[in-house]
């Protein structure tokens, strides 16, 4: 490999690798939205977990002003979505929380919720709210209940950061621009019109970036060992 075939091979491995990280700066700094007043971006994804928690959290007067109301449950769990907790630990969160709430005057709604029997559901409640151990059969609908809720509050966090995700995506494009449309015009050493370019591959280009450069040093490595 030659020093001029070097030295562009390096500039470009440093260019990929500075186009990536002003990608991910601007992903951080839309991050951050997340902790305007009422979560910001975060409630575009949010509202997948707010819709199952109202089916899973009807309003019972027994509830109320304890941790375990809706509201409470709610904010309790948006508090932990703005603060970026595992979406595993976030899910268990959710089902013991709503686990806590299973009563006789709960359950119907649980039930319809997660798609197991009712009436089942319910003697489950009375037994546990008693202190009664279960029967097998009770065991067995209490098992398919957990399971089952364990089920739709993941479905709904997934959808959520699916829809988080791409929300903060289609934002950062055009925060990468302006960024880069602000050091162009306080260095002085590139065209508007290309540093707007250059903003708009770099949130894509953010996630390859260092793969990229490495892979093609390796590549261009492996063609001048070849070639000699």
């Amino acid at each position: 490999m030659t020093a001029d075939t070097t030295m562009t091979l390096t500039n470009l491995s440093a260019a990929i690798v500075a186009v990536g990280a002003l990608g991910t700066a601007a992903f951080g700094l839309v991050d951050t939205f997340k902790m305007l007043p009422g979560g910001g971006l975060s409630r575009a994804g949010f509202k997948f977990v707010r819709e199952i928690i109202l089916k899973l959290a009807p309003e019972v007067a027994a509830f109320d002003g304890t941790g375990l109301s809706r509201d409470a449950i709610l904010y309790a769990l948006q508090s932990q979505w703005i603060n970026g907790t595992a979406s595993s630990d976030q899910v268990n969160i959710a089902k013991s929380l709503i686990k806590l709430r299973l009563t006789p005057a709960t359950s119907d709604a649980l039930a319809k919720a997660t798609g197991v029997d009712a009436v089942m559901l319910s003697k489950v409640a009375a037994n546990i709210e008693s202190g009664t151990p279960l029967t097998a059969e009770q065991s067995d609908v209490y098992g398919r209940f957990d399971l089952l809720l364990t089920t739709v509050l993941d479905q709904a966090y997934k959808r959520a950061d699916q829809r988080y995700r791409n929300a903060a995506k289609a934002i950062a494009v055009p925060v990468s621009v302006g960024l880069a449309l602000a050091a162009a015009l306080v260095t002085g050493g590139m065209h508007p019109a290309s540093a707007a370019l250059l903003g708009l591959i770099a949130t894509p280009l953010a996630p390859i970036a260092k793969d990229l450069a490495t892979g093609l040093t390796t590549a261009m490595q492996a063609i001048q060992s070849w070639k000699g």
